[in-house]
């Protein structure tokens, strides 16, 4: 293998466009004189061009993946150790090809037209080629070859967006609430850095004077929570509509994030409620999640529901109900994810959490914070209190009373 470095005096044919001026070229060619051609050409203009040279495919394969970055391959097709496009292929099934610009013979245009349309970037036929053109050809397909990478991530990341709304609609359905008498306001905010969690919020009425609601939080980011989530709110509302005891609801929902989780340390957390309209009265269940506030007159009351255990860590768990009732005409429940409590408070060291949460909502009052603006302004509180974004997803469920404002 032999190492070379280009400093003629002829101008640089792509000066002037902005482009890394430094290219790292290995020339794959078992010819002596063609090999010796490519270095004297290269020697006709200014571009400088680190060229170091191999003879086979194995030495190429070597030399891109243990050495310094390759960013162009000169490939003959015609090697001791590959023929035809076997060479390409190889080189192209590496873990992060460089561009490569296929050396053919005279008179094989439609080898070089079949190189490029099985993954090469570009073609030079041997003989018909100056330095001008052999440094522009090298250029074009190092520009090619990251466009492409490029157009590729591109590609990633569209699909990622439509993935994550698809993920998105399953995680945050639109609320199956009939009665006049309850309006539901419903929040959504994915953590810093995030598009998707795994927070998750439904709500069913399952007759004329029974209302269901619940948040959830899969441990984690991503799709993998994400889809997990959509699974366990999808179960639950189907044990919902289909009647099933509300004893019965998170044992069968822990089953499902049993059977359905990738690893044993996956977790979840929820916390479901169950409304009486017409004696006004609420059974609330927790699996290791942040209780619920009452709201009523401006002040934010912590509901004393007895905690059960997070979904998917304990044998044999319960979950026991906790009753609360609501009173007057004006108050609200609110429903929420961890997100919104575990970021920092004014700065400090210390979380925000629900003694932080409940101050937030007295202050609401006198901001003149409509109900169905209280989510978004407690998020955007918790985030300055936070000096910044939150880091985790929060979702969050505002059940009211209908004559608690709009």
């Amino acid at each position: 293998m032999t190492q070379t470095s280009t400093t003629s005096t002829e101008p640089d044919p792509f000066a002037g466009t902005g482009r890394s001026t430094t290219l790292r070229v290995l020339l794959v060619e078992d010819d002596d004189q063609d090999a010796f051609l490519v270095r004297e050409l290269l020697d006709e203009v200014s571009t400088p061009v680190e060229l170091t040279a191999t003879t086979s495919i194995a030495g190429a394969e070597r030399a891109i993946g243990s050495g310094p970055t390759v960013d162009c391959v000169l490939l003959d097709l015609d090697l001791p150790d590959a023929h035809g496009f076997e060479g390409l292929r190889r080189l192209l099934r590496l873990a992060s090809p460089p561009a490569i610009c296929v050396l053919t013979s005279l008179g094989d245009d439609h080898i070089g037209t079949g190189a490029v349309a099985e993954g090469a970037q570009d073609y030079l036929i041997k003989g018909q080629v100056d330095g001008t053109l052999l440094a522009r050809s090298i250029r074009y397909a190092v520009e090619r070859r990251r466009a492409d990478e490029n157009a590729a991530r591109l590609r990633q990341v569209e699909m990622e967006q439509r993935e994550s709304a698809r993920l998105e609609r399953g995680l945050l359905p639109q609320p199956l609430l009939r009665s006049r008498d309850l309006k539901v306001h419903t929040f959504y905010q994915a953590g810093r850095g995030t598009q998707l969690g795994g927070d998750f919020y439904d709500v069913v009425q399952t007759g004329p004077k029974r209302l269901s609601l619940m948040v959830g939080d899969v441990c984690g980011n991503g799709a993998d929570a994400a889809a997990l989530g959509v699974e366990l709110r999808v179960s639950w509302r189907a044990l919902m509509l289909a009647g099933v005891d509300d004893d019965a609801v998170l044992p069968a929902l822990e089953q499902v994030l049993i059977s359905e989780r990738r690893t044993a340390e996956v977790f979840a957390t929820l916390a479901m409620v169950t409304v009486a309209m017409d004696t006004g009265e609420a059974a609330v269940r927790l699996a290791g999640h942040p209780p619920p506030l009452l709201l009523n007159g401006g002040e934010a009351v912590t509901i004393p529901a007895s905690y059960g255990p997070v979904l998917g860590v304990f044998d044999d768990a319960e979950w026991r109900a906790s009753r609360i009732r609501f009173e007057g005409a004006d108050w609200a429940l609110l429903l929420y994810t961890d997100g919104l409590i575990e970021g920092r408070a004014g700065g400090g060291d210390g979380r925000l959490d629900v003694d932080g949460l409940r101050e937030l909502i007295a202050r609401s009052e006198g901001a003149a914070v409509s109900p169905a603006q209280l989510p978004g302004w407690l998020a955007g509180q918790a985030e300055h209190a936070n000096d910044g974004p939150l880091a985790d997803d929060v979702a969050m469920l505002l059940l009211t009373a209908a004559g608690a404002g709009g």
